[in-house]
């Protein structure tokens, strides 16, 4: 006979909307067996391993929709210019880190030009005078140009010839995709081994319990994807593969390669709006003539969606101009009319980014069960009258960016996720991101927000128990215990809606993050009855 171990936490608060008032919980193996009052759980379970929380918070595990594990570990433990606040500080930044790091590949992230006072990016003239003959990728803050120095240029074949190349300025297109890879290409076994181990380390510390690793050809390469689904870390791995398809057999084929959960994520149909390439309607503001860039064309797209459909393949894309967003659209449009809601509905096929969506947009979506991945996060960071958004395209189009309130009141499911490396990927940061949006009206009430963080995330990942991203009896034992120094769960968590602490009206307390206070701090993080961190 085999004894299963139980362990009952003590002296909490846990969010549960079965079990509003519930201080207890108990664990046997990696299912929660039972929620309640302190004094019923210590005599339910008088021989289980009890650990006190200390008044601490206990909520269930955050889930990352989008992410880049590598990168965001190379980020970690490599050259992070996001807080350059100039050109003359990033070149400070990248001599200090060149002569600290010597004989290693220079891989750096996060400038973002959008921020300094003179609003332009160094040149490759300016690399060279610090690195001399050393080859250097250094991804702007959005990941779709890169400066490079002249020596990782010389090293890509036929970069000259390809689209979106300049002798001086940053790479985009074609030829930040070429750059991209040979960059990768040089990184030592050692650095991107160093590179997960620290990324996953940070996400559990987190208090998050599973990732959706949106990998592809033009990302990391299978290489990387394969060395990533193959750890062994505590930090679930959901992988996507982000490669189109003209057959069903394609795609099965595809998906039996990979091991992906679906054949979605970063499949690229534009860029970024930092670094003009998503794909509008209208010229930039700030770049007249300039529309961006179509990296995958309608026929490309509809034969994507049709392909997964029929082959039972979760389909997706990276989609944030008006002019992608509309040719998404119409070809999942076209497919739902040859193939019916039905056969599209089942697949969960969904959509990364989708910033700039209209209404009617939006129900077609909702109505097909297209889920949308977005990230809150690039609200708080680019958006507001005098934000990135406000620059590239005035402030008239830059306020409709990242409609949150808009999906949710179409029906669109929405998970949230950080695209780390570009931004961060604290989750009470995205929750309070998608609450205190900076368009009034765009934000989502705290409840739907936490909501898209944790059982939004497994529903996107195709996981519809109804009970993963909750805690109740019979859900996986994956959550995490916060700091309740940080919390103060009476307290308005938007300076306007009160969340109410009569456990009649079945609505948990969440922690208070109006404000630009601190965020709750984790204590532990539990996946699936394992300690993975704390």
């Amino acid at each position: 006979m085999t004894v299963i171990p139980t362990r009952l936490l003590v002296n909490g608060r846990v969010h549960s909307p079965s079990h509003p008032d519930a201080t207890a919980m108990a664990v046997r193996g990696d299912v929660i067996a039972w929620l309640g009052s302190d004094e019923v759980g210590h005599r339910q379970f008088p021989d289980a391993e009890v650990q006190d929380l200390n008044g601490g918070f206990v909520a269930p595990g955050f889930v990352d929709s989008h992410i880049h594990l590598s990168a965001t570990g190379l980020a970690i433990s490599g050259l992070d210019l996001r807080t350059a606040g100039s050109r003359a500080q990033f070149l400070r930044m990248l001599t200090d880190h060149v002569s600290a790091h010597p004989g290693r590949p220079v891989w750096g992230h996060g400038w973002d030009e959008s921020r300094w006072p003179e609003n332009q990016p160094p040149s490759a003239d300016d690399l060279d005078a610090v690195l001399g003959d050393r080859p250097a990728y250094l991804a702007r803050v959005d990941v779709h140009s890169a400066l490079a120095s002249s020596a990782l240029r010389r090293l890509v074949p036929g970069l000259p010839n390809a689209s979106g190349f300049h002798p001086q300025r940053p790479l985009t297109g074609a030829a930040h995709h070429l750059a991209r890879a040979v960059a990768r290409d040089l990184l030592t076994a050692e650095q991107l081994s160093e590179a997960r181990a620290a990324a996953l380390q940070a996400l559990a510390a987190a208090g998050v319990v599973a990732v959706h690793e949106c990998a592809g050809p033009q990302i990391g390469g299978l290489d990387d994807w394969l060395h990533l689904s193959a750890l062994d870390h505590g930090v679930e791995v959901i992988g996507y593969w982000g490669e189109a398809v003209t057959t069903a057999a394609q795609a099965r084929e595809l998906i039996a390669e990979t091991g992906a959960r679906g054949l979605a994520g970063d499949l690229f149909v534009d860029g970024a709006l930092g670094s003009r390439t998503a794909w509008l309607r209208e010229p930039y503001a700030d770049a007249p003539g300039c529309t961006g860039t179509c990296h995958l064309e309608p026929d490309a797209i509809e034969a994507h969606v049709r392909a997964c459909s029929e082959a039972d393949v979760t389909a997706g894309f990276h989609v944030i101009g008006d002019a992608a967003v509309s040719a998404v659209v119409d070809a999942f449009e076209r497919v739902v009319g040859d193939l019916g809601v039905a056969a599209v509905a089942r697949c969960g096929h969904r959509l990364e980014h989708v910033e700039m969506i209209n209404a009617e947009q939006a129900a077609k979506l909702g109505s097909w069960g297209v889920i949308a991945s977005v990230q809150p996060n690039f609200d708080a960071s680019w958006g507001g009258d005098d934000g990135m958004y406000a620059q590239r395209l005035g402030p008239d189009r830059g306020c409709r960016l990242n409609p949150l309130a808009l999906l949710a009141s179409q029906g669109v499911p929405l998970a949230f996720g950080s695209d780390a490396p570009v931004t961060g990927f604290e989750p009470w940061g995205s929750v309070r991101a998608a609450v205190r949006h900076r368009t009034p009206g765009s934000g989502i009430s705290a409840r739907a927000a936490f909501a898209a963080a944790t059982r939004g995330g497994w529903r996107a990942s195709g996981v519809r128990d109804g009970l993963a991203g909750t805690l109740v009896p019979g859900a996986p034992a994956s959550y995490a215990v916060w700091d309740a120094g940080a919390l103060d769960v009476a307290a308005p968590l938007d300076g306007v809606q009160r969340w109410s602490t009569d456990p009649r009206s079945g609505v948990p307390a969440l922690p208070r993050l109006d404000g630009d206070g601190p965020l709750p701090r984790c204590l532990q993080t539990v996946h699936r009855g394992a300690v993975i961190y704390g």
